[in-house]
């Protein structure tokens, strides 16, 4: 029912920036708490960033101030900048819903988007 559609991956050298996007599409009184995840091959799908409604923020320790989420709740958008990319930084990026305040809007909790890819060289 939630549909989320994730832009923004590209290749870039060490060092460089990009900024994903996750964009929703649900009803406008659901607004959804979202997380970044990304996924290297033969690794596990792993957590990045969260960002609640409320805009209460959680990250993986490995972000150490180089990424930072934010969201745009009228555009039910949620954003990922990231600086100061890493090689260990490429993998496939993905954005979920993971929680949501009205029991009218459960139904969307769990969605996953296609996944955007992020290749950073050295």
């Amino acid at each position: 029912q939630v549909q989320l559609v994730e832009s923004g991956g590209g290749s870039v050298e060490a060092g460089g920036s990009l900024r994903l996007s996750c964009a929703a599409s649900a009803s406008s009184d659901c607004l959804y708490d979202m997380a970044w995840y990304r996924q290297a091959p033969g690794k596990e799908r792993e957590f990045v960033s969260s960002i609640a409604e409320s805009g209460k923020m959680r990250n993986a320790d490995f972000v150490k101030g180089r990424f930072t989420i934010s969201q745009d709740n009228t555009a039910n958008t949620v954003y990922l900048q990231m600086n100061s990319l890493k090689p260990e930084d490429t993998a496939t990026y993905y954005c979920t819903t993971v929680g949501v305040r009205l029991r009218r809007c459960f139904s969307g909790v769990g969605a996953w988007g296609q996944g955007t890819q992020v290749t950073v060289s050295s």
